[in-house]
């Protein structure tokens, strides 16, 4: 695969204080993701270029009383040998690996995955993306397979990118939605350079409202 996206971009988290502190103490690693509904399969997600949305998104938590202390840290990601999913030359891997896992499923006697909406999502986005995951799974499995046979010039990919519709019409009849953002999950945790603390509005901790 080629490397044509810009290699170093701003990659924004949204986490529980005590982790993003740690986090910028280098006293841990984030934690890569691994849920079956994550969009873009594993690995630790930011969301590019948008401090504001991963803020939104830790507070969201806090209101689910998952966190009590909403933070946002900052990290500089090298995309690296990224399947970047707004290029047609990896969008066109996707196809065939959903064909295998159509295959795969079944062989195995099971009911291909779907991508169904959330119980708490008023836009019916189809959040939980249990189909997505699979197929760039398994796009990753293939590409890693073929490079530990040593076929020439595929190496596994560091990151995944992709762009994401959701929300609510962001003006009548537009073809914009509010929520609607750029994520990015590594895979390969070498590829996060750098951690960093943005703007205080990111994380100090306002009264719930």
């Amino acid at each position: 695969m080629s490397r044509l996206a810009t290699s170093f971009v701003l990659g924004y988290h949204g986490c529980e204080k005590s982790v993003g502190m740690a986090a910028l103490r280098r006293e841990i690693v984030l934690k890569p993701s691994a849920k079956g509904f994550d969009w873009l399969g594993r690995g630790v997600y930011f969301w590019e270029g948008d401090p504001q949305r991963a803020w939104e998104w830790a507070m969201w938590k806090k209101g689910r009383g998952e966190y009590k202390e909403p933070f946002v840290i900052g990290t500089v990601i090298d995309l690296g040998n990224c399947l970047d999913l707004t290029a047609r030359e990896n969008i066109d891997l996707l196809p065939d690996a959903y064909e295998g896992v159509v295959a795969e499923m079944a062989k195995a006697g099971k009911k291909l995955p779907q991508n169904v909406n959330a119980p708490d999502d008023p836009f019916k986005d189809k959040l939980l993306r249990y189909l997505d995951y699979a197929v760039i799974e398994k796009v990753h499995a293939s590409i890693e397979e073929a490079a530990a046979a040593r076929v020439t010039g595929v190496e596994p990919f560091d990151t995944v990118r992709g762009l994401f519709q959701e929300g609510d019409r962001a003006y009548p009849e537009g073809g914009i939605f509010a929520k609607s953002h750029t994520q990015i999950a590594v895979r390969n945790l070498k590829a996060i350079k750098g951690v960093f603390l943005p703007d205080p509005a990111y994380h100090s901790t306002p009264q719930v409202v």
